[in-house]
């Protein structure tokens, strides 16, 4: 392993935390190269449940660095929050071993006020937003008029740029979104408190990473979100407000494109999505609801209940040509066992028209009838597998019918939550 890109590869939600926790025994270096604090990945270490926000998944292991790199949106409360309960359990009490672009953009107050309230308004037509504030931080950022963390540290400069956003963003608030605005000396004491604290981690962390690619150190880059919720390729407008897909990694990192070695993509055993949207294997009765109990399926971030269905190979095939895949980390296999039969969909059908890709119009893709193949289940439980070979033969031929369909090697099965139910091939 030398440089290695982490991606989830359906709606998000796949299990990048346990496999990243996994994948990071052989790192030197752990990236966040996206996202913000809507994305949360749980790691189950002994009795031990951890749910990270932004920090890399790989700080569960001592001596790791982990980077928050410059694509990653940070709200700072969040972020001293965490911090903050990780030291208390003995974790980064090194600092050099937590590292923040100093090019990374501030989540505000304002952002997540404007977020509420647009959703409020959309009423029905909701996005399904966390309220997070990360679209309207991704909007300032495109818009110049972003804060960033090297504005933070400059008490002048971010005086400046609090003054003239909040000019601006209170008339919004309060003349287009009905909000009360907000009042200059709060935010800016708060943020001032937040940045004494961080800012022994901030640095130049595209060039720290650059150094250690040349230098032949193992570096673990880690997504955020699912690549159907990526703002270009996914299920617009129900999607994130970044790019999720492995690509990004070179704008969010500050990395060439030529740095990397291999794509993994991390993929549950059914699929699940969190919010609206369309979904066209989604089952809304008591197949949903055995998957949906049986997987613990609840965010880690809102613990809004998940949405479930079966295997959707279309939408994989999709994410795996998308993303360069060099293998798949299948997740939650064992959520499947004692159900008979499992259904793979292998196609779309609307209008009389066969689909062997995701429809970019959302009308159709909510129109279209999932074509399903059906295989036999297995009944006994799979946690204490660590072979291919302990598998049932009825799990190891869903799991050769998933690399079939996907065209894409699998090469790590979850068969639980822990660290050790794994298989690795």
């Amino acid at each position: 392993m030398s440089t290695v890109i982490v991606v989830g590869v359906q709606w998000g939600d796949e299990g990048k935390g346990k496999i990243v926790d996994i994948l990071a025994r052989d790192a030197d270096i752990i990236v966040r190269f996206g996202g913000g604090n809507n994305a949360g990945h749980t790691l189950l270490v002994g009795e031990e449940r951890t749910v990270l926000h932004l920090i890399p998944s790989g700080v569960l292991h001592q001596g790791k660095i982990c980077v928050i790199a410059n694509g990653v949106v940070v709200d700072p409360e969040v972020l001293v929050s965490e911090l903050t309960a990780l030291r208390a359990r003995g974790y980064l009490t090194d600092d050099a071993c937590l590292k923040i672009s100093d090019e990374a953009h501030l989540i505000m107050p304002y952002h997540k006020a404007i977020d509420l309230a647009r959703e409020r308004l959309r009423g029905k037509g909701e996005i399904g937003t966390t309220g997070r504030g990360i679209g309207p931080t991704y909007e300032d950022k495109m818009a110049r008029t972003g804060i960033r963390f090297v504005d933070l540290l400059e008490e002048g400069t971010f005086r400046e740029k609090l003054e003239r956003n909040l000019e601006e963003k209170n008339i919004y608030l309060r003349s287009i979104l009905k909000e009360p605005g907000m009042e200059f000396a709060a935010i800016y004491d708060a943020y001032r408190r937040h940045g004494d604290l961080l800012r022994r981690y901030v640095s130049d962390t595209a060039l720290y990473l650059q150094e250690g690619i040349d230098a032949g150190r193992r570096i673990l880059f880690e997504g955020a979100q699912g690549t159907m919720l990526d703002v270009d390729h996914g299920t617009y407008p129900y999607v994130t407000s970044s790019n999720t897909v492995s690509g990004a990694v070179c704008a969010g990192a500050g990395v060439g494109p030529g740095s990397f070695q291999s794509v993994v993509g991390i993929c549950k055993a059914y699929t699940t999505r969190v919010g609206n949207g369309p979904f066209p294997t989604e089952e809304r009765g008591p197949i949903g609801e055995r998957l949906r109990e049986s997987g613990d399926e609840f965010g880690a971030t809102t613990g809004r209940p998940r949405r479930c269905g079966w295997f959707d190979a279309v939408l994989v095939r999709q994410a795996a040509r998308l993303n360069g895949l060099t293998g798949i980390a299948l997740t939650k296999l064992d959520v499947l066992t004692g159900m008979d039969p499992l259904r793979i969909c292998t196609g779309y059908r609307a209008g009389g028209q066969r689909f062997a890709r995701v429809p970019a119009s959302t009308r159709v893709l909510e129109a279209v009838v999932p074509e399903y193949e059906e295989m036999p289940g297995w009944t006994t439980p799979l946690s204490a597998a660590r072979t291919l070979a302990e598998l049932p033969v009825n799990a190891r031929r869903y799991v050769a019918r998933l690399e079939e369909l996907t065209a894409t090697p699998i090469t790590m099965i979850s068969v639980g939550a822990e660290r050790e139910e794994t298989i690795l091939i």
